[in-house]
Order: structure tokens, then sequence, then C-alpha cells
């Protein structure tokens, strides 16, 4: 089993380590890491860790400023990620960040982390089968922040 992690030196949170430090502790899965300059490069970075280094998932990390044109930038990357999912068959766990999600960068810093571990375990339950994560559908599960639960009839 292998595990890509694609992020940005855009990104203001290392969020790749967080991801690769919960792999390292979850699993003994192997792990290829790809670092890129932006959002917009994190398609072919993922599509090239599936197919050139073999890769059976990955964790594409980002971060998008406050801005008109960086919630422009995420959107189209998040389009380019959706057709590499479907040209190679294999998912690819968008984790992005928004830079106005939270007040502060302390609370950014949070989720992101946050995100980006949760997002690794999601990613080794796939990796287990297409029905690992049955038992939490309905749930209300959220990375980034806490959970909001399922809602009761």
């Amino acid at each position: 089993m292998k595990i890509g992690v694609a992020d940005t030196t855009f990104a203001r949170v290392d969020m790749a380590r967080f991801a690769v430090d919960t792999i390292k502790n979850n699993s003994n899965a192997k792990i290829a890491r790809y670092t890129v300059p932006g959002f917009k490069d994190l398609p072919v970075a993922c599509k090239k860790l599936i197919e050139e280094d073999k890769c059976d998932i990955v964790i594409a990390l980002g971060m998008a400023g406050q801005k008109p044109i960086d919630k422009q930038c995420a959107h189209e990357a998040a389009m380019g990620l959706q057709a590499v999912q479907l040209m190679t068959n294999k998912h690819i766990l968008e984790v992005f960040v928004h830079m106005d999600e939270a007040k502060t960068e302390k609370e950014i810093y949070n989720i992101a982390k946050n995100r980006a571990e949760k997002h690794a375990l999601n990613a080794l339950a796939l990796l287990k089968g297409k029905t690992s994560l049955a038992k939490y559908a309905g749930m209300g599960r959220r990375q980034g922040k806490q959970d909001e639960g399922p809602i009761k009839a």
C-alpha cells in the first residue's frame, strides 16, 4: 500500500507533515510526497503520484487566501482534482483550508492540523475497502472542526 501526499509552498502551515506523521503512526504504508508551488499545480502532482509513483490513494493539501482570486484558484484546483480522479480511478482526498474559516492564525493552524490528520485516517480507511467508512455514514463527522453529530428524529 502506498499513499501519495501532495502539498504546496503557498500554504502557511505544513499540513503534509501532519498527514505523514498520522500515516506513519497508524500503518506501515509507504509514502510519496510531492510539493508544488500552488493549488493549480496539485492536479498534475496527484496524477504523477498515481501513475509514476504507483500510489493507491493521494491526499492533496492546500490553503486558500481570503481574496476572491484565491477562492477561484481553489475551485479550479478542485475541478482539476476531480478530473484526475476520474482519469485514474483513484481517490484523491482534497484537504483544502481557507484562511477565512477562522479569525486567528492559531485557529487556522488547528483547523489545518485537524483536517490533515483526519483525512490521513480517512485515506487509510479507504484503502481497507469501499465499506470501511460505512459505519460513520450520517454521523456528521467533520475534518478541521468538531463533529456536528447526526440529526435525530
